[in-house]
């Protein structure tokens, strides 16, 4: 299986509003050079560098304003004489009149397109989403052109991308790869895609992104939104919107799953995308279900990504798996590689 990486990811290294107060983000550039040394460990194929895309390209699964804005936010920044990390300030919540219309200063705009305090703005952040979005995007491609043995990519990307919406960033978030990978496939003639989001947290902005479609099916395994970030989405009875209802499966789990539990909500998962008989499987790949991460409260094994891995096999798709979270980042390139290993039977 080829892998797709960009060193350029180690240009954005963030901090977060965590616990009242400023730190260090859980989400570095350790996790992408512990899970590329995996690969490399583990044999699981070649590693190459993403091809350029223009960034239009991003601009089907986002807005074209907010791809914008993320592009240019930083020397927006900087032309205030700042040199700290950006970060929002302000929301437009609920019912402020003008919550609709992006402000003209900078210190607005963080607010206006972004979901928390999670995705800060640096020198090298629109480097670093920029070149992984193109790593999905060049998996993409590589399965959409039908190249020989591809019959499964991994986009090793960095910055992940499931919680940004189509004009928002948060949770570490800031292009949706596996949205964007989705989108292109759909635009270079694909049917149908499906979206499987195993991250132990729900994928509100790819829901988001696609919840008035019927092309793209979405289906997310996650932590109980009542108690998991990002709190405000990932119910089971959001199911779509217009054209798109009952195109959205969310399958919400409690605390403290095991892989009893897990495994069951993985095989509806595995028949909902059957059902869609998609031309493409986008597979929104995070570890953090893993019994020690830091920041999530599932129960799984190193063994039961290897599970994971075989059930994603046995639906005979082209499939394309697009890193997410996992922050416990002394067994992320395990958890990680394991399911792929077990995608390719070599468990």
């Amino acid at each position: 299986m080829l892998t797709i990486y960009s060193s350029d990811h180690q240009l954005h290294r963030g901090v977060e509003l965590k616990d009242g107060a400023i730190t260090d983000s859980f989400e570095n550039p350790q996790r992408a050079e512990t899970v590329l040394a995996q690969v490399r460990a583990a044999g699981l194929g070649d590693v190459i560098a993403p091809k350029p895309f223009d960034r239009a390209c991003y601009a089907g699964a986002h807005s074209r304003r907010y791809v914008d804005f993320l592009a240019g936010a930083w020397d927006e920044w900087r032309a205030t004489g700042r040199t700290c990390q950006a970060l929002p300030l302000v929301w437009p919540v609920r019912a402020m009149p003008a919550a609709a219309t992006p402000p003209a200063f900078i210190d607005g705009k963080l607010g206006f397109y972004a979901m928390d305090a999670g995705a800060p703005i640096n020198a090298g952040t629109w480097s670093a989403v920029s070149a992984s979005a193109n790593s999905a995007l060049t998996g993409a491609d590589l399965l959409s052109n039908g190249a020989p043995g591809a019959r499964a990519a991994f986009a090793l990307c960095r910055p992940p991308g499931h919680h940004a919406g189509r004009e928002y960033m948060g949770g570490y978030c800031y292009l949706n790869n596996a949205a964007i990978a989705a989108q292109h496939a759909i635009a270079r003639g694909a049917a149908r895609v499906a979206v499987l989001d195993v991250d132990f947290h729900h994928g509100n902005g790819t829901q988001d992104i696609f919840y008035d479609r019927p092309d793209v099916l979405f289906v997310s395994i996650h932590g109980e939104p009542s108690v998991s970030y990002p709190y405000f989405s990932g119910y089971a009875d959001e199911r779509g919107t217009g054209a798109g209802e009952g195109f959205n499966l969310n399958l919400p789990l409690p605390k403290g799953t095991l892989w009893s539990t897990y495994g069951e909500a993985l095989g509806r998962a595995a028949t909902a995308i059957a059902a869609h008989a998609p031309d493409m499987l986008v597979v929104s790949l995070g570890v953090d279900t893993f019994e020690h991460d830091p920041i999530s409260h599932f129960r799984l094994r190193s063994q039961d990504y290897l599970r994971i891995g075989e059930a994603l096999a046995r639906l005979n798709l082209p499939t394309l798996f697009v890193m997410e979270g996992g922050y416990m980042v002394d067994e992320i390139g395990i958890n990680a590689v394991n399911v792929l290993l077990g995608f390719e039977g070599r468990a």
